[in-house]
């Protein structure tokens, strides 16, 4: 086994999380009206629209453009392109979250008060894109981080 060596760089953050989806037009609507990410740029030509989530990006690509079709089949109920992304959100005021989730249709399908993320334990809500992407929903956290090196 060879010698384990530090790599030359340090993360610090997601830059972008891409999804594969079928209705380009109902995932922006979903992003941009539930949950207030907005569209900063689209290449439509290779099937690609950017939505701006503080410092990172939530690309999705078309099943059917150019960059979806290296990926096959689309996402559906039984087979997914990941588990869940989770989106900081400030502030997480948990009965304002229910009303504006519930009066645009979408469920929480499930929820937490320590889920442990970025920040710590945090609150979250579960919920679905309408690709069936599980999205997190994630509060501030207690502080507590853990850093590499």
């Amino acid at each position: 086994m060879p010698p384990r060596l530090p790599p030359p760089f340090k993360p610090t953050g997601i830059d972008h999380v891409v999804l594969r989806v079928r209705d380009i037009p109902r995932a922006l609507s979903f992003y941009e009206n539930v949950v207030g990410i907005k569209l900063e740029r689209a290449q439509e030509d290779i099937g690609l629209w950017q939505l701006r989530a503080g410092s990172s990006l939530i690309d999705l690509v078309a099943v059917d453009g150019v960059i979806g079709r290296r990926g096959g089949a689309g996402p559906g109920t039984h087979g997914r392109n990941m588990d869940h992304i989770a989106i900081a959100i400030r502030p997480f005021d948990a009965a304002a979250l229910r009303a504006h989730l519930a009066a645009r249709g979408v469920v929480i399908e499930g929820e937490a008060l320590d889920n442990y993320g970025a920040e710590g334990d945090s609150p979250a809500f579960y919920i679905r894109d309408p690709e069936g992407n599980f999205i997190e929903l994630m509060g501030p956290g207690t502080g507590a981080r853990v850093t590499n090196g």
